[in-house]
């Protein structure tokens, strides 16, 4: 049994960073950080995932207002989100080398976007999603493994993807390995949070640390570790291929922009990303490579 200050990484004792008190669930939520492995991390997180994780929230009406997946889910075609699917199908090929035919898990795959993305190139993709927005998904042709099937499947996957999952994950540890054990040898995984080695001074005025729902935060040498401790080698394979599609999205939502197009386009989406990359360190965060 972890007590409330035991690193949810290396399992070492953590210290108090201080309280950040949720805009959701107006309570202060303490903050602990682990100076062995660089691990940080929320102590007494909501113990209701089913109340947070309900149609509001995937309405952008709950914890985290920049949310917008029923809007993705109805209007895959104009959302913004689709220049990260298009940078994860590349990035998915800089990985392993093919550009179709993995089999391929979105774990964490929300309204299935980016399942729905990697089946029409030709891959046999599927998701997995606890959340409310599941049966909505299913309903729109997103084909999902339930409980059952996610432990049939165990060794079959050359990639899966948890994209923006391992920040919302109370003990990701023990998801990581879950996720590497549906792996085959060499499959790989790969995962996107954002790198809290920039923040490290000041993490409680970090807009990222919504304590309702993200409650994990890595640096690149703590997800390295986490990655080794699920039975993984760790890979670090800098500025990959659809980067840059990735970061678009990123930048286009936190600007709250929905729709793509317009003024959006005339950016140039290459030195700025660039620039907002040598800041935040996107591409320091290593991949997992089953051994």
């Amino acid at each position: 049994m972890k007590g409330i200050d035991d690193c949810r990484v290396c399992g070492k004792k953590a210290f108090l960073v201080g309280e950040k008190t949720g805009r959701f669930r107006p309570r202060p939520f303490r903050v602990y950080h682990c100076p062995s492995c660089r691990f940080t991390f929320v102590g007494d997180p909501e113990p209701d995932l089913g109340a947070l994780y309900d149609e509001a929230y995937y309405r952008g009406q709950g914890a985290d207002p920049l949310v917008r997946y029923l809007d993705e889910l109805e209007r895959p075609e104009t959302t913004v989100r689709r220049y990260e699917w298009a940078g994860l199908l590349r990035i998915a090929r800089a990985l392993t080398g093919r550009a179709s035919g993995l089999r391929w898990l979105d774990y964490g795959c929300g309204a299935g976007g980016l399942v729905r993305a990697a089946r029409a190139a030709e891959h046999d993709a599927l998701g997995w999603e606890t959340g409310w927005i599941r049966a909505r998904a299913a309903e729109k042709g997103v084909p999902m493994l339930d409980e059952a099937g996610l432990e049939a499947a165990r060794g079959s996957f050359d990639l899966v993807t948890a994209v923006e999952v391992v920040e919302h994950l109370p003990d990701p540890a023990a998801e990581l390995a879950r996720m590497a054990a549906l792996l085959k040898p060499g499959g790989t995984l790969f995962c996107t949070t954002q790198n809290a080695r920039p923040r490290r001074a000041d993490l409680l005025s970090w807009s990222y640390l919504v304590p309702e729902v993200h409650v994990s935060f890595f640096e690149p040498d703590t997800l390295a570790l986490a990655f080794e401790k699920a039975g993984l080698r760790a890979e670090r394979p800098g500025r990959l291929d659809g980067l840059e599609d990735v970061l678009r999205f990123k930048i286009l939502k936190n600007l709250r922009v929905a729709e793509a197009g317009g003024f959006e386009r005339l950016l140039p989406w290459g030195p700025l990303t660039r620039l907002v990359d040598r800041v935040y360190r996107f591409q320091d965060m290593p991949v997992g490579r089953k051994k």
